[in-house]
């Protein structure tokens, strides 16, 4: 008994999270993954007749019923793959994917090998493992040390 109930809410709260299939899409949430194709700017900042054009065809989809993937696929078809805030995840367009995450991963290796090597120099001179000061440096150093004590 007590493990169907939690099964139930288990699914419950996936099929709340999930978005309903056929719901139609909210301006706001389209809005900002698009983009003004003409001053390629999000369309939720953009400020040109162009993005106005765009909002008005959305709200006129929105009002007909679309969902958001319909309202998307609609925009591309009408102003083409650049109205799309991402590009699509195929051919060449992985770069766009893919060279942000490498540089990252290559900075990370970078900064591993140069904390590595950074933590491996030798200790500065006068710290452990340095060697003893001959008599005459010692005499020196002891003479300019006398002249801050005054």
């Amino acid at each position: 008994m007590r493990r169907a109930a939690v099964v139930l809410a288990v699914l419950a709260a996936v099929v709340s999270a999930a978005p309903a299939a056929g719901k139609p899409a909210s301006f706001a949430d389209v809005e900002d993954e698009v983009m003004c194709v003409s001053c390629n700017v999000a369309l939720n900042v953009a400020e040109s007749p162009q993005a106005d054009a765009e909002r008005k065809y959305i709200r006129q989809l929105i009002a007909k019923g679309d969902d958001k993937e319909q309202v998307k696929r609609a925009l591309v078809n009408v102003y083409g793959d650049n109205v799309l805030a991402l590009p699509k995840s195929e051919g060449v367009n992985w770069a766009a994917y893919l060279v942000p995450i490498a540089l990252i991963a290559a900075l990370v290796v970078a900064l591993g090998f140069g904390l590595r090597r950074w933590r491996r120099r030798p200790p500065a001179a006068g710290g452990p493992g340095s060697p003893a000061l001959s008599e005459t440096d010692a005499a020196r150093l002891d003479a300019d040390l006398a002249l801050f004590d005054r």
